[in-house]
């Protein structure tokens, strides 16, 4: 039985497996030796049921690989794309604010625009991820711009430091810029988090996807898989497929430790697609 069902996928399986064919498949012997599949007549030897359960393996692993291809790619195809999107936007924005004040201010501007340099500086370190409070960082800025610009004002006297940092601290009494820092301070802040925010979901999501796609299948995991692939081979049934459900027990399985993100993956691309649908909205 095993001779006449078994020889065409004899030679294309164990060919691939790199076995000597002239040794397998050439009788029906007892069982005994086999450890995972029946103990009963078979056509494996103990050699062709270790390569079989390796081939098993290797099986799973790629196909868990090849399924999550899709999802990792898009995670970091999103990724570069808002990515560069952004870092794009802010260095229009840094340019053409530069642009324009060498326009208007000339020399003037130059001379200080380290004042301007600095403030893109800190936003895209807090973009990257960096350790900076925005609002603080913000209110420094402004604090920055008002002590140069009183200096420039009044060059004819000279402000020691500690004078300068009185005027920078009445300046919400003051207010010499008007209401242009708050309004400023809410447009930014609530640009920069969402966009921080939503990189670092996507970056968090590609790392979770290539974390989950290298499977490292258990001995009891491998064993499962060789009885339900390959056993009937050894029994000289390569047509019999497993049902579904015995196909679904085995992977569940398997795939147990992976299960169990399953209820906080599904939250984590909840929030993420009403993200990206509300910002579709702005």
């Amino acid at each position: 039985k095993c001779r006449e069902k078994n020889t065409s996928w004899k030679i294309l399986v164990y060919g691939h497996l790199n076995m000597n064919i002239s040794n397998v498949f050439s009788l029906v012997i007892p069982g005994e030796h086999l450890r995972i599949c029946p103990q009963e007549y078979t056509c494996c030897t103990s050699e062709m049921e270790d390569k079989l359960s390796q081939q098993s393996k290797l099986e799973f692993e790629n196909l868990v690989e090849e399924t999550s291809h899709f999802v990792r790619t898009t995670f970091v195809s999103r990724h570069k794309k808002f990515d560069e999107f952004f870092r794009e936007l802010l260095e229009n924005a840094e340019k053409s604010l530069n642009d324009m004040f060498v326009r208007t201010y000339g020399m003037l501007y130059m001379q200080n625009s380290e004042v301007f340099q600095d403030l893109f500086t800190e936003l895209k370190r807090y973009y990257t991820g960096g350790n900076v409070n925005l609002e603080e960082m913000l209110n420094d800025f402004w604090a920055r711009l008002l002590e140069r610009m009183f200096q420039l004002i009044n060059p004819q006297y000279h402000f020691t430091e500690d004078y300068l940092e009185c005027v920078s601290k009445y300046t919400d009494q003051l207010k010499p810029f008007g209401d242009v820092p708050r309004k400023l301070k809410v447009q930014v802040t609530r640009a920069f988090i969402a966009a921080r925010t939503f990189v670092q979901g996507l970056t968090v999501g590609r790392e979770v996807a290539n974390r989950v796609s290298k499977v490292s299948p258990t001995p009891g995991c491998i064993r499962a898989l060789m009885k339900m692939l390959y056993c009937p081979y050894c029994r000289g049934l390569p047509t019999v497929k497993p049902c579904n459900n015995y196909c679904l027990n085995v992977m569940k399985g398997c795939l147990a430790n992976q299960a169990d993100l399953d209820t906080e993956w599904n939250l984590f691309i909840g929030k993420k697609s009403l993200n990206i649908r509300r910002r579709k909205c702005w």
